[in-house]
């Protein structure tokens, strides 16, 4: 076979099981998935794609951030490689195919071409990123920041969990430490295939989001601080109530989204409380705000805003403000020669498509800026992801796989 048409599938049903295969490690209370990144059930499910690999002839590498590379030769060896991939790590209570879709599908794609017996002139790497959720080591897309230049490495490797345990000492622990240095790999192109995390490709009744555009992203931390009293025998004109702070600037931060719609959006999701006692007033309250925007412009107006009104609010209280910047990155423009690519797969296969912008942080997002990236999206179930009531149908997972296939193989270029 030497050319790229319409018949070319990927074997939707060995697929699916790997999917739920690997959701049997680290499993969730209700059906999803608790495979935090650096844990144990991480190195699990590490090793068990490290097994599919090596079954499906990929030679393994892994660089010093514990990300995994899984290569199959193509017939230049001077050409660059193809790299296609996603992350296996969840949230604490995520689903089944956040992440784990966009690695699978890549390594699906490679035992098709083995089964057919298809040559590439690139070589096709198959990418596992560490820490692309960064719900135990902040910021997110850890790894892939650093492979980009835009992370330091030193700063990632002290990064610490909630028990202060440090990042680079859990992954010594789990054994997934690699010697290779991170960002020396060389990409020809990268594609990531990932499920929407939103409503708007169900609701369109589309087979495929063709991502055109990421959104930026800014997480603030803050930290306000009053007094911790007893709540029954201090007045309430005297006390200094943090809780007050929070529920405050949760209110502004989402007056400040409302402002710039349908164009950006803004919560606080992380929340910590102390002391958290029943009976006392909060004496610090620390939290994160996430705000998002593919418009640069509106995504800086937001955290000025922010900062210019948040400290006010609290010394109206009594309190005081703190905040630091743990997580950012600029709106990113997907490669258009590979969004092209993405579109011309789709259509040759059939599916209906349109252009989306992906509302969520991803590692494409970073090796946007060292190599020429795009991202395929398939619908999920009423939107609904980072919980583990997520759902996908297989008809989903294959169309997206598809057309994955095919625009790596475009990219890849068949041979004799």
């Amino acid at each position: 076979m030497n050319q790229l048409n319409s018949n070319l599938r990927i074997n939707a049903d060995r697929l699916w099981d790997s999917i739920h295969e690997m959701a049997k490690i680290g499993p969730g209370v209700r059906g999803g998935n608790n495979r935090q990144t650096l844990t144990d059930a991480d190195a699990e499910g590490r090793a068990l794609f490290k097994r599919w690999c090596e079954e499906a002839g990929l030679s393994l590498g892994v660089d010093q951030m514990g990300t995994m590379f899984a290569r199959r030769e193509g017939a230049d060896p001077d050409a660059l490689p193809v790299y296609v991939g996603s992350h296996l790590d969840t949230q604490p209570t995520g689903g089944r195919y956040d992440g784990v879709l966009g690695v699978l599908g890549a390594l699906e794609i490679v035992r098709t071409l083995n089964d057919l017996g298809i040559r590439t002139k690139h070589p096709i790497v198959v990418t596992n990123w560490t820490n692309e959720e960064g719900t135990r080591f902040s910021p997110a897309m850890l790894a892939s920041g650093v492979f980009a230049g835009v992370i330091d490495q030193d700063y990632a490797y002290n990064r610490t969990d909630a028990e202060g345990k440090r990042f680079i000492d859990e992954l010594e622990r789990i054994g997934w430490k690699g010697e290779e240095e991170v960002g020396a790999r060389k990409m020809h192109a990268f594609f990531e295939l990932h499920i929407e995390q939103g409503p708007i490709l169900e609701a369109e009744g589309k087979d495929i989001g063709v991502v055109t555009h990421g959104q930026g992203l800014r997480w603030i931390q803050c930290t306000v601080t009053g007094k911790g009293q007893h709540t029954g025998s201090t007045p309430m004109y005297m006390r200094r109530n943090a809780g007050r702070g929070l529920a405050q600037i949760t209110e502004l931060v989402h007056e400040i989204a409302m402002k710039h719609q349908p164009n950006a959006v803004g919560a606080i999701g992380h929340i910590d409380i102390y002391p958290n006692s029943r009976n006392i007033i909060p004496e610090k309250a620390v939290f994160t705000i996430d705000f998002r925007s593919h418009i640069l412009d509106i995504l800086t107006g937001m955290v000025d805003e922010l900062l210019e009104k948040a400290p006010g609010l609290c010394e109206a209280l009594g309190c005081s403000f703190e905040w630091e910047d743990v997580g950012h990155f600029d709106p990113p423009a997907f490669d258009e020669n590979c969004v092209a690519t993405v579109r011309r797969a789709a259509e040759r296969l059939g599916y209906s498509h349109m252009d989306i912008v992906s509302g969520a942080g991803h590692d494409a997002c970073w090796v946007n800026r060292v190599a020429p990236t795009a991202m395929v999206m398939c619908p999920c179930v009423d939107g609904l992801s980072h919980n583990e009531d997520e759902e996908i149908s297989k008809e989903w997972a294959e169309a997206g796989t598809n057309v994955l296939c095919h625009a790596v193989l475009e990219t890849a270029g068949i041979v004799e």
